[in-house]
């Protein structure tokens, strides 16, 4: 096996983030904890030179600490050649300069072992790759047209209305047979996305909850549900949503079953599914979160999971 030495971490800044729920500050510790040398960069850090995909990046330290969590280094410009791993863990939105993101990290993977896979990231959009599995979707829309949306309204009353590219459950809402908004709803999404929207029928058991999956190397290892405030229809656990233990349930197992293998052949690693009910809603592929939630519930400790998988992929 090729020894993990250098990982470069291409994140929003580490000073951003809250620890007691961030994914890629548990990955990150333990890629510490192994021993491995930590490289910390923000996407706006990334540059091609000379055929060379370089990033002035930081040597990085970790704690467990809230509010004394990390050490960043002197500058340096280092060559992603030269790494052994590079997480790809910045947060959507999954825009231009995301997608730009994983051109450049492509010409360096797989020699430089990128997670998730640049090329299968660009091509995977989260709210587009779940379209393959239609029928373990609920009724589901995209289109920017107002008269094509009306008519998905009228077919299934209660509805979500979401940008395509969208994260974190900024801009979803519900939108019911009699409210009245939906219009200018659309007029104010055009005036924001060029894209298409997407439109979901709602599910009232969301109000039971959103259960995040956690799959690794196409095999799920853990979950948690994520239930909505009284007064909001997102689970979101940043917007109020409250996370709980869960178990997998025997159709939430046939489904991690089913794109089992389709996740596999994209090389992706780490990747987040979200189910309400008996239907999955998303394929997050970019940066899924609910490792530390997981093992806090008493769960396995996904990130050392994680770390298994890439040293055997790197064999």
């Amino acid at each position: 096996m090729s020894k993990i030495r250098n990982v470069a971490v291409q994140m929003d800044h580490v000073s951003s983030i809250r620890i007691a729920g961030d994914s890629t500050f548990a990955m990150s510790l333990e890629a510490q904890n192994r021993g491995y040398k930590l490289f910390h960069y923000t996407p706006d850090q990334l540059s091609m030179r000379d055929g060379r995909i370089e990033a002035v990046a930081e040597p990085m330290v970790l704690r467990d600490v809230e509010g004394d969590h990390f050490e960043l280094g002197p500058q340096e410009r280092i060559d992603l050649a030269d790494m052994d791993v590079v997480l790809l863990r910045q947060d959507p939105p999954f825009d231009m300069a995301y997608i730009t993101s994983t051109h450049l990290l492509e010409r360096v993977h797989p020699k430089t072992l990128v997670v998730n896979d640049p090329a299968w990231v660009r091509n995977s959009p989260e709210k587009i790759f779940v379209t393959e599995f239609a029928d373990l979707m609920p009724k589901t829309l995209i289109s920017r047209d107002p008269a094509t949306i009306a008519e998905f309204r009228k077919e299934v009353g209660d509805m979500i209305l979401k940008p395509l590219y969208g994260n974190g459950g900024a801009g979803v809402f519900h939108i019911k047979p009699d409210d009245r908004n939906m219009t200018s709803l659309l007029e104010m999404f055009a005036q924001m996305y060029r894209e298409p929207f997407i439109a979901q029928k709602y599910l009232p058991s969301v109000r039971a909850g959103d259960k995040r999956i956690i799959l690794i190397d196409g095999e799920p290892v853990g979950a948690i549900n994520r239930v909505p405030a009284e007064h909001d229809s997102r689970s979101n656990m940043h917007v109020g949503g409250r996370a709980e233990h869960s178990e997998l349930t025997s159709r939430e197992q046939e489904i991690c079953a089913r794109i089992g293998p389709s996740l596999k052949a994209r090389g992706f690693i780490l990747v987040g599914i979200d189910i309400i009910g008996d239907l999955m809603t998303e394929i997050n592929v970019t940066s899924p979160t609910g490792l530390r939630e997981i093992r806090n519930f008493g769960g396995p400790d996904v990130a050392a999971l994680f770390w298994d998988a890439v040293e055997s992929k790197r064999r």
